[in-house]
Protein backbone atom coordinates (compact mmCIF):
# COMPACT_ATOMS: atom_id res chain seq x y z
CA UNK A 1 0.00 0.00 0.00
CA UNK A 2 1.28 3.48 -0.86
CA UNK A 3 2.38 5.83 1.90
CA UNK A 4 -0.61 8.21 1.59
CA UNK A 5 -3.10 5.36 1.40
CA UNK A 6 -1.45 3.71 4.39
CA UNK A 7 -1.68 6.90 6.46
CA UNK A 8 -5.24 7.45 5.32
CA UNK A 9 -6.28 3.91 6.25
CA UNK A 10 -4.66 4.28 9.70
CA UNK A 11 -6.51 7.57 10.21
CA UNK A 12 -9.86 6.08 9.24
CA UNK A 13 -9.32 2.95 11.33
CA UNK A 14 -8.66 5.10 14.40
CA UNK A 15 -11.68 7.35 13.85
CA UNK A 16 -15.00 6.61 15.59
CA UNK A 17 -16.67 8.64 12.85
CA UNK A 18 -15.48 10.96 10.10
CA UNK A 19 -16.74 13.53 7.64
CA UNK A 20 -15.37 14.27 4.19
CA UNK A 21 -14.93 17.98 3.38
CA UNK A 22 -14.41 18.56 -0.35
CA UNK A 23 -14.03 21.67 -2.49
CA UNK A 24 -16.62 21.16 -5.23
CA UNK A 25 -16.34 24.60 -6.83
CA UNK A 26 -13.64 27.27 -6.71
CA UNK A 27 -14.15 30.63 -8.40
CA UNK A 28 -11.60 33.43 -8.48
CA UNK A 29 -8.74 33.51 -5.97
CA UNK A 30 -9.12 30.64 -3.51
CA UNK A 31 -6.81 28.81 -1.04
CA UNK A 32 -7.19 25.47 -2.83
CA UNK A 33 -8.45 24.15 -6.13
CA UNK A 34 -11.58 22.20 -6.97
CA UNK A 35 -11.19 18.61 -5.79
CA UNK A 36 -9.12 19.42 -2.70
CA UNK A 37 -10.38 17.57 0.35
CA UNK A 38 -9.82 16.75 3.98
CA UNK A 39 -11.24 14.41 6.59
CA UNK A 40 -12.55 15.59 9.94
CA UNK A 41 -13.14 13.50 13.06
CA UNK A 42 -14.25 14.69 16.50
CA UNK A 43 -10.63 15.29 17.49
CA UNK A 44 -8.38 15.17 14.42
CA UNK A 45 -8.09 16.20 10.78
CA UNK A 46 -6.40 14.62 7.74
CA UNK A 47 -5.40 16.85 4.85
CA UNK A 48 -6.38 20.47 4.22
CA UNK A 49 -8.59 22.64 2.05
CA UNK A 50 -6.35 25.66 2.53
CA UNK A 51 -6.46 26.67 6.18
CA UNK A 52 -7.72 29.96 7.56
CA UNK A 53 -11.32 30.86 8.37
CA UNK A 54 -12.61 28.85 5.41
CA UNK A 55 -11.17 25.65 6.83
CA UNK A 56 -12.20 26.52 10.39
CA UNK A 57 -15.80 26.93 9.29
CA UNK A 58 -15.74 23.67 7.36
CA UNK A 59 -14.30 21.83 10.38
CA UNK A 60 -17.00 23.35 12.62
CA UNK A 61 -19.67 22.20 10.20
CA UNK A 62 -18.25 18.70 9.91
CA UNK A 63 -17.96 18.27 13.67
CA UNK A 64 -21.47 19.60 14.18
CA UNK A 65 -22.68 17.00 11.73
CA UNK A 66 -20.78 14.24 13.53
CA UNK A 67 -22.12 15.31 16.94
CA UNK A 68 -25.65 15.58 15.60
CA UNK A 69 -25.53 12.00 14.41
CA UNK A 70 -25.23 10.88 18.04
CA UNK A 71 -28.02 13.05 19.49
CA UNK A 72 -31.70 12.10 19.00
CA UNK A 73 -32.99 15.53 20.04
CA UNK A 74 -32.05 19.15 19.22
CA UNK A 75 -29.25 20.62 21.27
CA UNK A 76 -29.56 24.13 22.71
CA UNK A 77 -27.83 27.03 20.97
CA UNK A 78 -25.41 28.83 23.26
CA UNK A 79 -25.63 32.60 23.39
CA UNK A 80 -22.84 34.48 21.63
CA UNK A 81 -21.66 31.54 19.58
CA UNK A 82 -22.27 31.09 15.87
CA UNK A 83 -21.66 27.35 15.96
CA UNK A 84 -23.32 25.69 13.00
CA UNK A 85 -26.83 27.03 13.53
CA UNK A 86 -26.91 28.46 10.00
CA UNK A 87 -26.56 25.07 8.37
CA UNK A 88 -28.88 24.27 5.50
CA UNK A 89 -29.36 21.00 3.63
CA UNK A 90 -28.42 22.60 0.30
CA UNK A 91 -26.32 25.63 1.10
CA UNK A 92 -24.84 27.75 3.83
CA UNK A 93 -23.93 31.43 3.56
CA UNK A 94 -21.79 32.15 6.63
CA UNK A 95 -22.59 35.24 8.65
CA UNK A 96 -19.97 37.63 9.94
CA UNK A 97 -18.45 36.71 13.24
CA UNK A 98 -15.68 34.71 14.78
CA UNK A 99 -15.24 31.01 14.56
CA UNK A 100 -16.94 28.96 17.24
CA UNK A 101 -14.90 27.25 19.91
CA UNK A 102 -13.93 23.67 19.17
CA UNK A 103 -16.41 21.37 20.81
CA UNK A 104 -19.17 23.98 20.95
CA UNK A 105 -22.64 22.42 20.85
CA UNK A 106 -24.28 25.49 19.28
CA UNK A 107 -26.21 23.69 16.57
CA UNK A 108 -29.26 21.51 16.08
CA UNK A 109 -28.98 17.75 16.16
CA UNK A 110 -31.18 17.30 13.11
CA UNK A 111 -28.44 18.51 10.72
CA UNK A 112 -28.66 16.37 7.58
CA UNK A 113 -25.98 13.83 6.70
CA UNK A 114 -24.74 16.03 3.90
CA UNK A 115 -24.61 19.80 3.40
CA UNK A 116 -23.11 22.30 0.97
CA UNK A 117 -21.36 25.45 2.12
CA UNK A 118 -21.34 28.39 -0.31
CA UNK A 119 -18.69 30.75 1.08
CA UNK A 120 -17.53 34.13 -0.25
CA UNK A 121 -13.88 34.69 0.71
CA UNK A 122 -14.21 38.28 1.81
CA UNK A 123 -14.32 40.42 4.96
CA UNK A 124 -17.47 38.63 6.14
CA UNK A 125 -15.31 35.73 7.29
CA UNK A 126 -12.01 37.54 7.77
CA UNK A 127 -10.35 36.44 4.52
CA UNK A 128 -9.30 38.62 1.61
CA UNK A 129 -8.84 36.07 -1.18
CA UNK A 130 -11.77 37.55 -3.06
CA UNK A 131 -13.02 34.33 -4.59
CA UNK A 132 -15.91 32.06 -3.74
CA UNK A 133 -15.82 28.42 -2.67
CA UNK A 134 -18.44 25.72 -2.57
CA UNK A 135 -17.72 22.93 -0.12
CA UNK A 136 -19.55 19.62 0.27
CA UNK A 137 -19.55 18.01 3.71
CA UNK A 138 -20.76 14.44 4.11
CA UNK A 139 -20.41 11.46 6.41
CA UNK A 140 -17.83 8.82 5.54
CA UNK A 141 -19.29 5.32 5.39
CA UNK A 142 -17.45 2.09 4.57
CA UNK A 143 -17.95 2.45 0.83
CA UNK A 144 -16.68 6.03 0.76
CA UNK A 145 -13.72 5.12 2.95
CA UNK A 146 -12.76 2.33 0.54
CA UNK A 147 -13.09 4.72 -2.41
CA UNK A 148 -10.85 7.27 -0.69
CA UNK A 149 -8.12 4.71 -0.01
CA UNK A 150 -8.32 3.35 -3.54
CA UNK A 151 -8.11 6.86 -4.96
CA UNK A 152 -5.10 7.60 -2.75
CA UNK A 153 -3.32 4.52 -4.06
CA UNK A 154 -3.95 5.57 -7.65
CA UNK A 155 -2.80 9.12 -6.97
CA UNK A 156 0.40 7.97 -5.28
CA UNK A 157 1.22 5.63 -8.14
CA UNK A 158 0.89 8.54 -10.58
CA UNK A 159 3.24 10.84 -8.64
CA UNK A 160 6.55 11.79 -10.31
CA UNK A 161 9.50 9.53 -9.59
CA UNK A 162 12.82 10.83 -8.29
CA UNK A 163 15.93 8.66 -8.14
CA UNK A 164 18.70 9.86 -5.86
CA UNK A 165 22.00 8.08 -6.45
CA UNK A 166 24.08 8.31 -3.30
CA UNK A 167 23.17 8.01 0.36
CA UNK A 168 25.83 10.23 1.88
CA UNK A 169 25.23 13.38 3.91
CA UNK A 170 23.48 15.23 1.08
CA UNK A 171 21.62 12.08 0.04
CA UNK A 172 20.19 11.78 3.55
CA UNK A 173 19.32 15.48 3.62
CA UNK A 174 17.57 15.18 0.25
CA UNK A 175 15.65 12.14 1.47
CA UNK A 176 14.36 14.17 4.45
CA UNK A 177 13.37 17.07 2.18
CA UNK A 178 11.67 14.81 -0.37
CA UNK A 179 9.78 12.88 2.33
CA UNK A 180 7.52 15.92 2.73
CA UNK A 181 6.73 16.27 -0.97
CA UNK A 182 4.21 14.49 -3.25
CA UNK A 183 6.84 12.34 -4.95
CA UNK A 184 7.85 8.70 -5.29
CA UNK A 185 11.48 8.78 -4.20
CA UNK A 186 14.11 6.04 -4.37
CA UNK A 187 17.58 6.31 -2.87
CA UNK A 188 20.01 4.10 -4.80
CA UNK A 189 23.27 2.94 -3.23
CA UNK A 190 26.07 0.40 -3.65
CA UNK A 191 26.83 0.51 0.11
CA UNK A 192 24.36 -1.04 2.54
CA UNK A 193 25.37 1.13 5.51
CA UNK A 194 24.67 4.31 3.54
CA UNK A 195 20.97 3.38 3.39
CA UNK A 196 20.57 3.14 7.15
CA UNK A 197 18.40 5.76 8.82
CA UNK A 198 16.46 6.85 5.74
CA UNK A 199 12.92 8.25 6.32
CA UNK A 200 10.29 5.51 6.18
CA UNK A 201 8.48 7.36 3.38
CA UNK A 202 11.50 6.86 1.10
CA UNK A 203 12.22 3.67 -0.84
CA UNK A 204 15.77 2.36 -1.01
CA UNK A 205 17.63 0.13 -3.47
CA UNK A 206 20.94 -1.60 -2.85
CA UNK A 207 22.62 -2.58 -6.12
CA UNK A 208 26.15 -3.07 -7.46
CA UNK A 209 25.05 -1.63 -10.82
CA UNK A 210 23.13 1.59 -10.06
CA UNK A 211 23.01 2.75 -13.69
CA UNK A 212 20.57 -0.09 -14.39
CA UNK A 213 18.03 1.77 -12.24
CA UNK A 214 18.15 4.60 -14.78
CA UNK A 215 17.12 2.25 -17.57
CA UNK A 216 14.26 0.79 -15.51
CA UNK A 217 12.85 4.16 -14.36
CA UNK A 218 9.46 5.33 -15.70
CA UNK A 219 9.14 8.13 -18.22
CA UNK A 220 9.46 11.62 -16.76
CA UNK A 221 11.60 10.53 -13.80
CA UNK A 222 14.16 12.86 -12.24
CA UNK A 223 17.73 11.66 -11.64
CA UNK A 224 19.92 13.24 -8.98
CA UNK A 225 23.49 11.97 -8.88
CA UNK A 226 25.76 12.46 -5.88
CA UNK A 227 27.62 9.22 -5.15
CA UNK A 228 30.92 8.82 -3.33
CA UNK A 229 32.74 8.15 -6.62
CA UNK A 230 33.12 10.64 -9.48
CA UNK A 231 33.61 7.87 -12.03
CA UNK A 232 30.35 6.28 -10.91
CA UNK A 233 28.65 9.68 -11.08
CA UNK A 234 29.75 10.00 -14.70
CA UNK A 235 28.41 6.56 -15.66
CA UNK A 236 25.01 7.23 -14.09
CA UNK A 237 24.67 10.75 -15.53
CA UNK A 238 25.65 9.54 -19.01
CA UNK A 239 22.93 6.90 -18.84
CA UNK A 240 20.37 9.44 -17.64
CA UNK A 241 21.21 12.01 -20.35
CA UNK A 242 20.59 9.39 -23.02
CA UNK A 243 16.97 9.22 -21.88
CA UNK A 244 15.11 11.92 -23.79
CA UNK A 245 12.11 11.45 -21.52
CA UNK A 246 13.94 12.31 -18.29
CA UNK A 247 12.24 15.06 -16.29
CA UNK A 248 15.49 16.26 -14.71
CA UNK A 249 19.13 15.20 -14.68
CA UNK A 250 21.36 16.75 -12.03
CA UNK A 251 24.84 16.08 -10.69
CA UNK A 252 26.48 17.53 -7.63
CA UNK A 253 29.79 19.19 -8.32
CA UNK A 254 31.82 22.20 -9.34
CA UNK A 255 32.47 23.91 -12.66
CA UNK A 256 35.64 21.85 -12.93
CA UNK A 257 33.78 18.59 -12.42
CA UNK A 258 31.18 19.60 -15.00
CA UNK A 259 33.88 20.46 -17.53
CA UNK A 260 35.68 17.16 -16.88
CA UNK A 261 32.42 15.26 -17.35
CA UNK A 262 31.68 17.12 -20.59
CA UNK A 263 35.05 16.14 -22.08
CA UNK A 264 34.59 12.50 -21.10
CA UNK A 265 30.93 12.41 -22.16
CA UNK A 266 31.60 13.78 -25.66
CA UNK A 267 34.86 11.98 -26.38
CA UNK A 268 34.42 8.63 -24.63
CA UNK A 269 30.76 8.03 -23.76
CA UNK A 270 29.36 8.88 -27.19
CA UNK A 271 27.29 11.76 -25.89
CA UNK A 272 26.23 14.89 -27.74
CA UNK A 273 26.22 18.59 -26.93
CA UNK A 274 22.44 18.53 -27.06
CA UNK A 275 22.32 15.83 -24.40
CA UNK A 276 24.98 17.54 -22.27
CA UNK A 277 23.01 20.80 -22.33
CA UNK A 278 20.27 19.11 -20.30
CA UNK A 279 22.60 18.46 -17.36
CA UNK A 280 22.06 20.56 -14.23
CA UNK A 281 25.35 20.98 -12.38
CA UNK A 282 25.70 22.02 -9.66
CA UNK A 283 22.32 20.97 -8.33
CA UNK A 284 20.41 23.71 -6.56
CA UNK A 285 22.15 26.44 -8.53
CA UNK A 286 25.09 28.59 -7.47
CA UNK A 287 23.32 31.73 -6.24
CA UNK A 288 23.60 30.65 -2.58
CA UNK A 289 27.18 30.00 -1.47
CA UNK A 290 26.43 27.52 1.29
CA UNK A 291 27.68 23.96 1.18
CA UNK A 292 25.89 22.59 4.23
CA UNK A 293 23.99 19.42 3.23
CA UNK A 294 20.62 20.64 4.48
CA UNK A 295 20.91 23.90 2.52
CA UNK A 296 21.98 22.14 -0.68
CA UNK A 297 19.11 19.68 -0.23
CA UNK A 298 16.54 22.46 0.24
CA UNK A 299 17.70 24.31 -2.88
CA UNK A 300 17.91 21.14 -4.96
CA UNK A 301 14.50 19.87 -3.82
CA UNK A 302 12.89 23.17 -4.86
CA UNK A 303 14.69 23.08 -8.21
CA UNK A 304 13.68 19.49 -8.93
CA UNK A 305 10.07 19.99 -7.84
CA UNK A 306 9.84 23.05 -10.09
CA UNK A 307 11.17 21.11 -13.07
CA UNK A 308 8.72 18.25 -12.52
CA UNK A 309 5.69 20.52 -12.05
CA UNK A 310 6.54 22.48 -15.19
CA UNK A 311 6.89 19.26 -17.12
CA UNK A 312 3.52 17.95 -15.95
CA UNK A 313 1.86 21.23 -16.85
CA UNK A 314 3.37 21.34 -20.35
Amino acid sequence: MSRTAKSLRAFLDAAPSAALVEVTEAKGSTPREKGAWMLVTPGRIFGTIGGGQLEFMAIDTARAMLRAAHHPYPLPVKDGERGASALRPASFSPPAGRRSREGDEGQLADIPRGVTLDIPLGPEIGQCCGGRVEIAVRHVDEALAADLVSSAEESDAALPHVYVFGGGHIGHALASAFALLPLNVVIVETRADALEGMPEEIDTRLTPVPEEMVREAPSGAAFVVLTHDHALDFLIVAEALKRRDAGYVGMIGSKTKKATFRSWFLKTAGGSEEQFARLVCPIGGDAVKDKRPAVIAALAAAEIMTALVKRSAA
